[in-house]
């Protein structure tokens, strides 16, 4: 349970400036809260027992619900070695100034929002209305992982679970092309004498590179296509002629994709919904059991057919004679890798904020300003209102 010195210092911050860190004879600056993730098998945490090591010695403190760290590896003793206080219920975690999540608040936390919480997580709110008209109603202050901007203009905090996603979905898809999950029975590297198996990868950034290199080495064939053709020279540079790139268009699309026996939705629009760009007649045209992974179906997915949404209980399902896997956390099946490298990139912002406060930090960072998707009742994500046709206010014209 949260102390009587807590729940005061809390309650100074709400009352003196929202997010702003209230210390008391340099005791505690910020309360921040990492809630266990609920989504269907996401083992992932927030925050790693370093990253609290690090948010402990500065003056935070950090409650860390019960188990929360424990699909990563993580035991409440390894939390609590480093300073941070373990509570037993997902409400009392939620209650802190700022918490630090992995995945968006399902259904289950709309209840835990409110107008002076300040949510840090992956939100992929542009295939998500009902989570933005949640976040919207609650007028929850909400920073998004996947539109923070470094100095480069880069994405950094979707980079590392981009390349954990890409890596994982040629290893899924090779797993679900063999006979007894359902797939067509073909081995992606062939053996002497038989053909190699042919991986299609729409979209050439992060996760279309990794999943090209373990595809290679795999010794599949290997396609890539992509809009931009200077990035389809940046990654014949990577690769050399090991593998075929195309520009993306309809026509390469459907060609590829029909001859493909796994294909690789890797189309990433920064806070936008992904484009349908193999349609429903494109998959028709696929050998039945082969394998389609849409990595982007948390922003809206780019298959036509990948309709829905799995799980990792139950990943994939058939249509048109095609293994579909859609499932929104694919790093969380390699969650003690995923925690680790996620909490290597958000540690900063983590600390940015709880250090200086919302204002201050959005204020000095740019890029993490690209982050804030909700604030006082309003979108303030371009791509997300667009995706959502909503409203679009600024930040600047509120801050």
């Amino acid at each position: 349970m949260r102390s009587e010195k807590v729940i005061e210092l809390g309650e100074q911050s709400h009352t003196n400036g929202l997010f702003t860190p209230i210390s008391k004879q340099g005791e505690i600056n910020m309360l921040i809260g990492i809630p266990k993730e609920i989504k269907n098998n996401e083992n992932r945490v927030g925050l790693t027992p370093a990253g609290v090591h690090s948010l402990v010695g500065k003056g935070h403190q950090v409650l860390v619900e019960t188990n929360a760290g424990l699909g990563s590896g993580f035991a409440d003793e390894d939390y609590t070695k480093q300073g941070a206080t373990i509570v037993a219920t997902a409400a009392e975690a939620w209650a802190a100034e700022l918490v630090v999540k992995v995945k968006e608040p399902l259904a289950e936390e709309y209840g835990f929002l409110r107008e002076d919480l300040l949510l840090f997580t992956y939100l992929h709110m542009a295939a998500a209305p009902e989570l933005a008209d949640a976040m919207v109603a609650a007028k929850t202050t909400g920073v998004a992982y996947e539109t923070v901007r470094d100095l480069e203009g880069q994405l950094p905090l979707l980079v590392p679970m981009s390349e954990v996603a890409g890596r994982m979905a040629v290893q899924i898809g090779a797993h679900f092309l063999t006979k007894q999950e359902g797939g067509s029975g073909v081995l992606l590297g062939g053996v002497p004498g038989v053909p190699k198996g042919k991986v299609t990868i729409i979209g050439g950034g992060v996760v279309g590179t990794h999943a090209a290199r373990i595809a290679l080495g795999l010794g599949a064939q290997v396609t890539i296509l992509d809009i931009s053709a200077k990035r389809l020279s940046v990654l014949e540079d990577v690769f050399g002629h090991q593998i075929q790139t195309l520009m993306s268009n309809p026509f390469n699309i459907e060609a590829s994709v029909r001859d493909a026996d796994v294909v690789i939705g890797a189309v990433l629009i920064p806070g936008a919904k992904a484009p349908k760009l193999v349609t429903d007649d494109m998959v028709k045209q696929m050998r039945p059991g082969s394998v389609i992974v849409d990595v982007a179906v948390d922003q809206g997915g780019v298959i036509e057919t990948a309709d829905r949404v799995t799980t990792h209980t139950e990943p994939v399902y058939e249509k048109h004679g095609v293994l579909h896997y859609a499932v929104a956390n694919i790093p969380g099946a390699v969650a003690r890798t995923s925690t680790i490298a996620l909490t290597n990139v958000t540690l900063p912002y983590v600390e940015a904020l709880a250090d200086k406060g919302f204002h201050k930090a959005i204020a000095l960072d740019e890029g993490l300003r690209q982050g804030v998707t909700t604030y006082q009742g309003h979108i303030t994500s371009q791509p997300v209102a667009e995706g959502l046709e909503r409203d679009f206010t600024p930040i600047d014209e509120l801050v």
